[in-house]
């Protein structure tokens, strides 16, 4: 038996399985996030997929222990592996209107999604171990050897493929390209064992290998002038024929930024931020110091360096792509924005990190539809209050559910915790501003402040000031201990949706 094949196909097989998972997370993310439910779905998946190929691999290797049998299967894994990539953004476009129209929530859709596209290559895949086995093992007397070591090879590429796919593939080649990495490894080990008539099936995953990505966002209105898988998400900007840009991320579940050349008031909740902080300043005087932890491409900070200019402003954004599109193509620039500064980090570390103190902290990082846990606990709030002047209000965009009411609750709740004052912002029906700080809030000082303000922003302070009441009841205070938001969340869409409101 050529051992060296069988060596050569565990490896691969290893790398295959545990890369195509990490991939097949990262192909979902644009779709329903890349939350903690998302991956234990996908991981779930895998390894009930994984036990029942090692109980039919080890049934088939029984029945017919030959080598060239193993290799058909891997080709269909390739096979399945290759077509994949093509195959799941129509369908889990499919998969993500449908859901919508009843508004169920990521974990059925992602667990659907999974085990429709993911299920059938990974059960194959889990055929090698009891394969390879049975054909390397020539006597009892050196079982425990043969299969410890084959074992030694398998986890070696399974380790192999999880650290070239996350940290090399999918980040400089895109999510279809590591999949069909994967289908070619695949398909040249089985095409070795089998002879050179099935070599036409490495050379056509090669040519795949080899088409542009194209576009991946299909848009009804205007055009895509820049999209790109990133490290974090799948980001786009469409321009509409008036010259409106917006920033869409993991296929427009939520518009993320705005542009408009020669406009700053957009019309929806960021321009509350311009406002809202001076219900907590009875002298009306500008914020002389902004944070942003969540800046996207920097809406609400080229507002501020517009009304605001002498305000300095600090955009954090964990995704350093989103930072050069706010230069290129939402005019934050040195030359339209000089007070602002833009900062790759995620908003919590860089805090942390950071020896500034500042007028007010904005926090508006999202992965529609989950806020990050570590940005939504009382250790997280308490650090916030620490890097705040006397006097100084946090802002939190607690995007929601229509008519749902809980993330809101929790939230201020726990900022209830750390802060003497929360106050509520109902800004739109599908996103509430809360507002915390140990000053005295007071509609009435906002709309004390109106005649000092742009004439853009005095309609807006006074409807903000008609809006500002006290924080909802209820709410549990999460911690860096226990903050199940993912939970919380897909509670939220699932009864807004049994409710059969929108």
């Amino acid at each position: 038996m050529p051992v060296r094949r069988i060596y050569a196909l565990t490896f691969v097989g290893g790398a295959a399985s545990l890369g195509g998972e990490i991939a097949a997370a990262r192909l979902m993310a644009p779709w329903f996030g890349d939350s903690t439910l998302i991956w234990a779905n996908t991981i779930g998946i895998v390894l009930v997929a994984l036990s029942v190929g090692y109980w039919l691999g080890g049934k088939l290797a029984d029945r017919d222990p030959d080598l060239r049998h193993l290799a058909y299967i891997i080709l269909a894994a390739a096979s399945l592996f290759a077509l994949l990539p093509f195959v799941a953004r129509p369908f889990l476009r499919v998969s993500v209107d449908a859901l919508n129209s009843v508004s169920a929530g990521a974990f059925v859709g992602s667990l659907v999604a999974v085990l429709v596209l993911l299920a059938v290559p990974m059960l194959l895949l889990g055929t090698i171990s009891p394969y390879v086995v049975k054909l390397a093992i020539r006597s009892v007397d050196e079982a425990g050897r043969v299969t410890g070591r084959l074992y030694a090879i398998s986890t070696l590429g399974s380790l192999f493929g999880t650290f070239i796919s996350s940290l090399v593939l999918i980040p400089f080649l895109g999510t279809r390209r590591t999949f069909l990495l994967f289908a070619l490894a695949l398909a040249i080990v089985a095409t070795i064992a089998l002879g050179r008539r099935f070599a036409p099936a490495p050379i056509l995953i090669a040519v795949l290998l080899a088409l542009p990505v194209g576009t991946v966002k299909a848009v009804e209105n205007g055009k895509v002038i820049w999209e790109k898988e990133t490290l974090y998400q799948y980001a786009v900007v469409i321009e509409d024929d008036d010259g409106e840009r917006r920033l869409e991320l993991n296929e427009g579940q939520a518009v993320h930024s705005v542009f408009e050349p020669g406009r700053w008031i957009t019309g929806n909740y960021w321009d509350e931020f311009l406002t809202l902080p001076f219900a907590a300043r009875p002298d009306a005087r500008p914020l002389r110091s902004v944070a942003i932890l969540g800046n996207a491409a920097g809406t609400v900070a080229r507002q501020y360096g517009h009304y605001f200019p002498d305000t300095k402003v600090d955009g954090v954004e964990i995704d350093g792509e989103l930072n050069e599109i706010a230069r290129s193509l939402f005019d934050l620039n040195e030359r339209d924005a000089p007070n602002v500064r833009l900062h790759t980090a995620d908003g919590r570390p860089w805090l942390r990190a950071s020896d500034k103190r500042f007028d007010a902290i904005f926090v508006d990082a999202y992965r529609q539809p989950y806020v990050p846990f570590h940005l939504a606990t009382r250790e997280f709030f308490q650090l916030v209050k620490e890097h705040l002047n006397p006097g100084g209000v946090v802002l939190v965009n607690i995007g929601h559910p229509e008519s749902s009411t809980a993330l809101e609750e929790v939230l201020t709740a726990t900022m209830a915790d750390v802060f003497s004052t929360v106050v509520r912002d109902p800004s739109q029906d599908v996103n509430t501003i809360a507002m915390a700080t140990d000053a005295q809030v007071s509609p009435a000082a906002l709309r004390a402040a109106v005649p000092d303000l742009h004439r853009d922003l005095q309609p807006i302070a006074r409807a903000t000031a008609d809006q500002i009441g006290p924080r909802l009841a209820g709410g549990k205070v999460y911690t860096d201990d226990v903050a199940p938001v993912e939970w919380l969340i897909d509670a939220s869409i699932v009864e807004v949706a049994a409710s059969g409101e929108r």
